[in-house]
């Protein structure tokens, strides 16, 4: 299939007209002002730095799920494998640097694993992804807790922790840099080139939008929607890198990242019926549900308020996409 078939015609600008802006930018710097406000110290290269070194995993996570988002189904088993890469990488490394990369390689292979089982079910035994992923959620869960006796056990080297931990220092105009922002520009780089420049990005918009009409213009739905997912677990895999660099092993250390991710996502504009994303948006839509959990917690708000702010976001931008789309017939 050429690159002509999936590219949609382009609509002549109007003369004078201002590019549509995604309103997610305009939230996230509403919300950053607003932690400005609350706490002047977030100016300092070390409070926005740090904020992006605690955003970086979700970042990486939301991006990732776009790819299952936009094809139209959902990744929920995304957190359990970030808890199995944190809780496995203690167990099988037990604090010796030399096994990092190894262990590492051992990782993107299970997330690999889980990825391609996840499209099968999906693709050839039809069954929703949202009971697939869901079904390999408790899987996975079930092996982190059998693998770990139910208790954090083992040690991450430090070595491992350096992506998520380390910051380099001395950096001109920032003075510190994360490794774990460096990551995230890295691997939101490679898949926003996969999503929006390349013809996976198109087939993937294309499935997204109609399976039916995709696969009769020679799409490999079943291929492409398998590589989505196969995105979606690596992303989780290097979420759960970073993860266990900066907070170190915990049982639950995954525990709720599959409904931020696509909570961040839909802020960015994504579509959760399929077909329209974006990996900047989605990156956005994270680091601007990040900004409001900082904000409540600057504010003293509880634990539980947090919660309920997040599942509102999600109820309220499903219900405007699901308008929007009513209105507009697409």
């Amino acid at each position: 299939m050429t690159d002509q078939t999936l590219a949609t015609p382009a609509k002549p600008a109007r003369a004078g007209r201002l590019p549509r802006i995604n309103p997610v930018y305009f939230i996230l710097a509403a919300l950053i002002v607003a932690i400005i406000l609350n706490n002047p110290a977030f100016m300092e290269p070390t409070g926005y730095m740090n904020f992006l070194k605690r955003a970086a995993p979700l970042a990486i996570l939301a991006a990732g799920q776009l790819y299952v988002i936009v094809s139209g189904g959902f990744d929920l088993s995304v957190g359990s494998l970030i808890t199995l890469v944190v809780v496995g990488s203690s167990m099988l490394s037990n604090n010796d640097p030399d096994a990092t990369w190894w262990v590492i390689v051992v990782m993107f292979t299970i997330g690999l694993a889980v990825g391609i089982v996840n499209g099968l079910i999906v693709c050839f035994l039809k069954v929703p992804s949202l009971i697939a992923t869901l079904g390999m959620m408790i899987t996975l869960n079930g092996f982190a807790f059998m693998w770990s006796g139910g208790a954090p056990r083992g040690y991450l080297p430090d070595s491992f922790r350096y992506f998520g931990r380390v910051n380099i220092m001395d950096v001109p105009l920032i003075r510190m840099l994360p490794v774990a922002l460096i990551v995230l520009v890295i691997v939101g780089g490679v898949l926003y080139w996969l999503m929006h420049r390349t013809n996976l990005g198109r087939m993937i918009h294309a499935i997204g939008d109609n399976p039916r009409a995709a696969q009769l213009a020679g799409v490999p739905v079943n291929r492409v929607r398998i590589t989505a997912f196969v995105v979606s677990s690596l992303s989780a895999v290097i979420a759960g890198i970073l993860l266990g660099g900066f907070a170190g092993v915990s049982t639950d250390v995954g525990t709720g990242y599959e409904l931020q991710a696509i909570t961040a996502a839909v802020l960015g504009g994504a579509q959760l019926l399929g077909g329209r994303g974006s990996v900047p948006a989605a990156i956005a839509g994270a680091l601007t549900l990040m900004a409001i959990f900082t904000l409540l917690n600057f504010l003293g708000l509880p634990q539980p308020i947090r919660q309920v702010v997040q599942g509102l976001i999600l109820i309220t931008a499903v219900a405007l996409a699901m308008y929007r789309r009513g209105r507009t017939g697409q």
